[in-house]
């Protein structure tokens, strides 16, 4: 019995995704990347684990997220995680469970309390199953959701900064 794809991409991902969520966080909306000054649009933050899991809800019954990624029929409980180091996504086996997204809630875990965490681990459900977690699969559902809720703008500064950092993008 063979287990999921290995995840090579994994530590080179976070490191490309970190340079992203530093951009966005940037004092003023416009940014220079790949020589074009772009206006980023704001990234919401979340006050609670309840405000992540309706803004997951508005998100997937988006007509468009519908459209792109079949999976986004299939409902994502949101709870709140212990520890504060990381929030990741939960995929059952079983089908009566549903999958689940886990976000530390605790003082020192609210840095997961943003959008772009959020439509990271949300990826990972609208992702088809059977692909490493962080491949070049991943990286192009990310982009395409990025893209699609947040603007083109955002799509291009993940593109940019993936494919300069070397990840595979499908």
């Amino acid at each position: 019995m063979t287990g999921p794809p290995r995840d090579t991409q994994r530590a080179l991902f976070y490191e490309a995704e970190s340079a992203v969520h530093n951009l966005f966080a940037a004092p003023g909306p416009t940014v220079e990347i790949a020589g074009a000054h772009l206006t980023l649009p704001p990234e919401a933050r979340f006050g609670s684990v309840e405000s992540a899991r309706r803004y997951v809800t508005q998100v997937l019954s988006r007509d468009s997220v519908r459209r792109r990624f079949p999976r986004a029929t299939i409902d994502v409980e949101v709870r709140s995680r212990r520890g504060h180091r990381s929030a990741h996504y939960e995929s059952p086996t079983d089908p009566a469970v549903a999958p689940t997204i886990a976000l530390p809630e605790m003082a020192d875990g609210r840095w997961a309390l943003r959008e772009l965490v959020v439509l990271h681990e949300l990826a990972h459900h609208l992702m088809e199953p059977g692909h490493p977690a962080h491949g070049a699969r991943f990286a192009s559902t990310l982009i395409e959701l990025v893209t699609d809720v947040l603007g083109p703008e955002a799509g291009f500064v993940y593109r940019v900064i993936l494919t300069d950092s070397g990840i595979a993008v499908r």
